[in-house]
């Protein structure tokens, strides 16, 4: 059996929708070389680039790249680093009226390393007085905006982002990235949509099968939609209608750098659910733009735009696989619309 869909959308509707940001603001020094080190000596990179990003920052990039109205809520100490950092991040077309400039506080910084095989070694650095002080959220601060998408990195505000977003009915995205222990824990009851990174949602299952991973997270936070991002093995989700666990191919690029991937793929996913798109597209709209920013040094620059995604889309034939409960597969392109459930 083999159901056709449209592909996700070349253009954002009018107006842009608008997704909230919350979490990790970083100045990055990314030093491009041959090899990643394996002992002790010197390296001599052959290109370098400092750049604003972060999971939070680097999605609301991806937001606004893709035609959305970004917002973010980050922390930067009171040095030339965090002027640096929210300076650049406006120049981005982000919303960062909402970020706080701590005094005393040093802003955080990470060492990149990346090599001819677009895979990375990073040393950050974050500061913790830069979260010392949360702000209460309420229902009302997040009404303006149709999603609101949480990294790890600033787990208390991220609790209450998700909170309030709940009670005011919009979508609670949760970057489930690899923290600190309990953070995931204590996060995800409170998020509507977690999508999970390959490791951590390992860490968490305890099993390296990603279709079982995905159901044992499934049946661990049942309330919300569950997604597991595999890197070049795709993504794999668990459809509430059907019961079934969809699998969607990583579309296949020449790969310079990984850095961010993963946030441009949470920010392209927060911009589709908020545009209500059914899941399937939304999936394949944040598969592709994770996979053309893979083909471009430098982090989140290589974001690409709505026009640049549906293009590609146009020539990207992969459909979802569904694996079924006491059935065969399913070739898919868009599975049920439910999201709208969730929360």
């Amino acid at each position: 059996m083999v159901m056709t869909v449209p592909p996700a959308s070349n253009t954002p509707p009018s107006p842009s929708c608008r997704v909230l940001c919350v979490g990790a603001a970083v100045l990055d020094t990314l030093f491009r070389v041959r090899s990643l080190p394996t002992g002790q000596g010197k390296l001599l990179p052959y290109d370098m680039l400092q750049v604003a990003e972060g999971m939070a920052s680097s999605a609301a990039f991806a937001v606004a790249r893709l035609g959305g109205s970004a917002s973010l809520w980050a922390a930067v100490g009171g040095d030339a680093t965090g002027e640096r950092l929210i300076a650049d991040l406006s120049k981005s077309g982000i919303d960062t009226s909402g970020m706080v400039l701590v005094e005393g506080a040093r802003s955080a910084v990470s060492t990149i390393l990346v090599d001819d095989q677009g895979e990375r070694l990073i040393v950050p650095f974050y500061d913790a007085c830069l979260h010392h002080t949360v702000k209460p959220v309420t229902a009302q601060d997040v009404s303006s905006f149709d999603a609101v998408l949480v990294d790890v990195r600033w787990p208390e505000l991220a609790l209450q982002s998700l909170l309030a977003a709940r009670e005011a009915r919009k979508p609670a995205i949760l970057d489930g990235d690899v923290a600190s222990d309990g953070v995931i824990e204590m996060l995800a009851p409170a998020a509507s949509h977690i999508v999970f990174s390959q490791p951590a949602a390992e860490r968490l299952a305890g099993s390296a099968d990603l279709v079982e991973v995905v159901g044992l997270l499934k049946r661990r936070f049942p309330h919300a939609f569950i997604s597991v991002t595999a890197g070049e093995k795709g993504s794999f989700w668990f459809d509430d209608a059907t019961g079934g666990i969809f699998h969607l191919a990583a579309p296949q690029v020449t790969v310079v750098d990984t850095l961010a991937a993963g946030d441009i793929f949470h920010g392209a996913f927060a911009l589709g659910t908020a545009e209500g798109m059914p899941i399937g597209e939304t999936m394949r709209l944040a598969s592709m733009a994770a996979a053309l920013k893979c083909q471009v040094f430098g982090g989140r620059i290589g974001a690409p735009t709505r026009a640049e995604v549906g293009a590609a889309l146009l020539d990207w034939s992969a459909r979802g696989l569904a694996v079924l409960p006491n059935g065969p597969a399913l070739e898919i392109a868009e599975c049920s619309q439910t999201q709208s459930r969730l929360f």
